[in-house]
């Protein structure tokens, strides 16, 4: 597992809306994402709004206009993808980040990668935040998304 060395932030995001935008597959994982970046974010000061789309391939492009609208500060992107027997896999996890770092670099505007890409059911319950996993990404994505957008704001605006 990768979270041992996960970096924590608390920042004050009193004046910022962040958007979550989440997948609809495995919705047990979903649920301790959604829950566990919403929290992070309120407890942070920040208003939120949540979108659904359909899977992670559909992620980039509500992140994409998110970022566009000019209504948020920052945009968390959470997703499963859970490895098969079919390449299907790699190429929408692939898709997935590509359009998501797109979306980030295009817009200027933070992407907090809460895209679970696991093995197995379990591995991704584990990362999901619930009340008995190890890891909560969800929170660690909302965190990241949250410390960049602060950080934009100092250096935009000294």
């Amino acid at each position: 597992m990768s979270g041992g060395g996960a970096a924590r932030f608390s920042t004050d995001a009193q004046d910022m809306t962040i958007a979550v935008v989440a997948g609809s597959w495995h919705q047990a994982v979903m649920e301790g994402l959604i829950s566990s970046a919403v929290r992070t974010c309120k407890s942070a000061g920040a208003d939120v709004e949540i979108m659904r789309v359909p899977g992670a391939f559909e992620l980039p492009i509500v992140a994409q206009e998110c970022a566009r609208s000019g209504r948020y500060q920052a945009v968390v992107a959470l997703g499963v993808i859970i490895r098969g027997g079919t390449p299907h896999f790699e190429y929408v996890a692939s898709a997935a980040t590509q359009g998501l770092t797109r979306v980030a670099l295009d817009s200027a505007v933070p992407v907090g990668f809460g895209l679970l890409t696991c093995d197995n059911e379990q591995q991704a319950l584990d990362r999901s935040g619930l009340p008995d996993s190890v890891e909560d990404k969800g929170a660690e994505a909302a965190e990241a998304a949250l410390a960049t957008a602060a950080l934009l704001a100092e250096l935009r605006n000294p």
